[in-house]
């Protein structure tokens, strides 16, 4: 199979903000205790953390990390993980029926986040709470000193304000299943009336309000329109959430997950615009892809769980070779809409639908997921000037439909005198790849990387998944040849003369 590709250095989409490639943690399951947080652990370091996913998410270059949720935030009170943790309240957790014993909260998320070189993106309380919880949130975190809530801080042992940047109005709202679901015209109102308080403590902060939870609500599209009547002006993104799964063991439908993602952001994009010219408005709203994964694996162990357990074993998908292809898939997709997607949210990070797994205790203390592999190489070269290309190759119908056989993107990277190719092969065949690059003085290549040759049901609990070198591949003046494996991910980084 053939595909070409045409590019033009003249002809770009955005720059990708950093963002893009940032992560989420909550109190859910295993993600924070026995993820994040062990301090009975052999490799926990003195505040706790474990060192070896310090290690494992530095190595992903992750920039941004949602917290504490999620279903999770919608139920909790930010004051209970504060302060002396002997004095701490042990709950319940009514979103995932747990028992949160609060060892875990705001001073050690922001000392972690320091340690592995994230910044946060805070969610408040928009489900049992409101107003008032987070104008106190954002004075404790970010206010200097001299009020009760900055002194409180100080006494807790945080002398200097955490400066908090981000944060999420509320989680999932449009969802029944959230404590504290409400319609778009409460959250919408809701939403306003605490950004506008929130803003009034640290006008510098940038606030996402929460969009649908999946493109499949009922109340897509009208949720949209309805709350950015009300917080257009408020905030600088609107979120959206979207999973993938492959229950009808359909590969072919499974791999076409991009192209519904493309749709999905498209419509909110359209949305967000309407919206702008019918208020006459200036001002552009950004997305922020805040939770983003595959995820069906663990829906049956997830079912049968007991109820009221610390730290169970929840959302633990062990993902395989098809889903690390989807992955890949989603990623470029992010690429192609970064002039509008700004932040997003890989769902999760550690053990839960997560590309790092610990154990407990023994051996190995940690391993990487197969879709470890394509997130770790966007997060570290999905950096630079995404670029519009025209792609000629043949494709396939799913459902309603068109899906290319290649799905690929290509990043210009003016500060490493690079540019990125991603490409995906989607077809049991292998591929006779041409990029064409007009506008570029091409130089040699430098690295080229390919992820393939795997069952697409393979797991990767014995650690033999890696990424090997990519040998097929030339630089003919301003075309890059490559021969692309079938069902495989590639990565192809080129040189450029300025």
């Amino acid at each position: 199979m053939k595909a070409n590709v045409y590019l033009n250095k003249r002809d770009q989409i955005g720059k990708i903000d950093p963002r893009l490639w940032g992560s989420f943690t909550e109190q859910l399951g295993r993600s924070i205790y026995e993820g994040i947080y062990q301090p009975d652990h052999p490799l926990a370091d003195e505040d706790g953390f474990r060192t070896d996913v310090i290690e494992a998410v530095k190595s992903l270059n992750v920039p941004l990390v949602r917290y504490p949720g999620g279903n999770f935030v919608s139920g909790y009170n930010w004051e209970d993980g504060i302060g002396p943790r002997d004095q701490r309240p042990t709950r319940l957790d009514l979103a995932w029926r747990s028992i949160e014993s609060n060892q875990f909260g705001l001073h050690e998320f922001m000392k972690w986040c320091q340690k592995v070189g994230a910044e946060p993106d805070m969610a408040v309380n928009l489900g049992s709470r409101g107003i008032d919880a987070a104008r106190n949130l954002v004075e404790y975190a970010n206010f200097p000193k001299g009020t009760f809530w900055s002194d409180l801080r100080r006494q807790n042992g945080a002398e200097e304000p955490f400066n908090i940047k981000v944060w999420s109005l509320g989680n999932e709202m449009d969802g029944d299943w959230q404590i504290g679901h409400k319609t778009a015209e409460e959250y919408g109102r809701l939403a306003h009336e605490t950004a506008k308080a929130m803003k009034l403590v640290d006008p510098s902060i940038e606030l996402i309000a929460s969009g649908s939870s999946l493109r499949t609500m009922t109340t897509f599209g009208e949720w949209e329109e309805t709350l950015l009547d009300h917080v257009y002006d408020d905030v600088e993104y609107l979120s959206l959430h979207q999973y993938y799964g492959n229950e009808d063991n359909d590969l072919p439908k499974f791999l076409s997950s991009s192209v519904d993602f493309d749709g999905f952001i498209n419509d909110v994009v359209a949305i967000c615009d309407a919206v702008k010219a019918r208020k006459h408005s200036s001002k552009t709203i950004n997305l922020s892809m805040d939770e983003w994964n595959v995820w069906y694996h663990s829906h049956a162990a997830d079912d049968a769980q007991k109820p009221w357990q610390h730290a169970p074993h929840l959302l633990e998908d062990h993902y395989n070779f098809e889903d690390a292809l989807v992955v890949g898939g989603l990623a470029i997709t992010l690429m192609k809409h970064s002039d509008r997607v700004k932040i997003g949210c890989l769902a999760q990070l550690v053990n839960v639908i997560a590309p790092i797994m610990t154990n407990a205790e023994g051996t190995p203390s940690i391993w990487y997921q197969s879709i470890f592999y394509p997130y770790q190489q966007v997060a570290k070269y999905g950096q630079g000037i995404s670029l519009n290309s025209q792609v000629l190759v043949d494709s396939y119908s799913s459902g309603s439909n068109e899906v290319p056989y290649l799905d690929t993107v290509s990043v210009y990277n003016p500060e490493q005198n690079e540019i990125v190719i991603f490409a995906e092969n989607k077809s049991q065949d292998n591929m006779q790849l041409a990029v064409n690059l007009n506008g570029f003085e091409l130089g040699t290549i430098k690295e080229a990387t390919q992820f393939a040759g795997y069952d697409i049901k393979q797991t990767n609990e014995d650690q033999v998944m890696q990424l090997e070198t990519l040998n097929d591949v030339k630089v003919v003046t301003d075309k890059v040849q490559a021969e692309l494996q079938p069902l495989s991910w590639n990565m192809i980084r080129v040189k450029v003369n300025n």
